[in-house]
């Protein structure tokens, strides 16, 4: 999917593509490629979801809270962010699950969380160089696919439990009871809680939190009303989205429906 457009703000270009069958299970929404050449500086909140954000940047740095990253991966957090550029930008994006990162990366994801580091610290490769020379998307999402193949060839399996647990509270947008799953699993809440935080980079608790609002993001920005929201994704009441909201995103719910900016696999609003 290519999406082009100008205005009196800038130009862009996102061109979107699925991954290789083989790797579908372990990324989240696909590849994405773009490039943009606004007539002002950009900056933008983007708040927490369940991904790791792995970038290869082609184009001028981004600053992400304060510092300056071309290419690089992100880990989990459990606040929001705020990125920024000149108004110019190029690259591609794919999101990882954690299970997939941890496997495509070999690094468990708790080395990475609430942290964005160059992707040359956690990768000894010539990636970046690699898709800066090819000369179209096409190219350079078949180059990815390339390099994340040859990583699946071996790779840093997960625990057998971990990998249960994250199933789970997946499918279920985080709506499992811990005990459940401790059941099931026939271990304690602590043993669980250091295995999963460990794989993934945050305990079932908090991982479930982030999955529950991220889908009451989707949500609202599909124009749910809030009340409505907090009943299907399982908060305590309006409240509770509430709180959930203004920590996470900066703002109460109908504020962040109200300005949200779709970002691959994610969302930002105006910072």
């Amino acid at each position: 999917m290519v999406l082009d457009g100008d205005s009196e703000r800038g130009s862009w270009e996102h061109v979107r593509r699925d991954p290789h069958p083989l790797l579908r299970p372990y990324v989240r929404g696909g590849y994405e490629g773009y490039r943009q050449a606004m007539r002002a500086p950009v900056r933008r909140l983007e708040v927490p979801h369940a991904g790791i954000v792995l970038i290869i940047g082609l184009g001028p740095a981004i600053d992400v809270d304060g510092a300056a990253h071309t290419s690089f991966v992100a880990g989990l957090y459990d606040s929001p962010v705020v990125v920024g550029d000149d108004g110019r930008q190029a690259g591609v994006q794919t999101n990882l699950t954690p299970l997939g990162a941890g496997m495509l990366l070999g690094l468990p994801m708790r080395e990475l969380t609430g942290q964005t580091v160059a992707l040359d610290d956690v990768l000894q490769d010539e990636l970046s160089e690699q898709l800066g020379e090819l000369g179209d998307w096409p190219a350079r999402f078949a180059a990815l696919d390339g390099f994340l193949l040859r990583r699946l060839r071996e790779p840093r399996l997960p625990r057998p439990d971990v990998a249960y647990a994250w199933s789970r509270l997946n499918a279920a947008s985080g709506r499992v009871p811990i005990a459940e799953l401790c059941r099931e699993l026939g271990c304690s809440a602590r043993h669980l809680s250091a295995r999963f935080g460990e794989e993934i980079g945050m305990t079932p608790k908090a991982f479930s939190r982030l999955l529950r609002f991220e889908r009451a993001a989707a949500l609202l920005t599909d124009g749910a009303p809030p009340a409505e929201v907090s009943a299907i994704c399982g908060f305590s009441d309006q409240p509770h989205l509430n709180r959930e909201f203004r920590a996470l995103a900066g703002r109460a719910p109908a504020a962040f429906a109200a300005s949200v900016i779709n970002v691959q696999d994610g969302f930002g609003v105006a910072a």
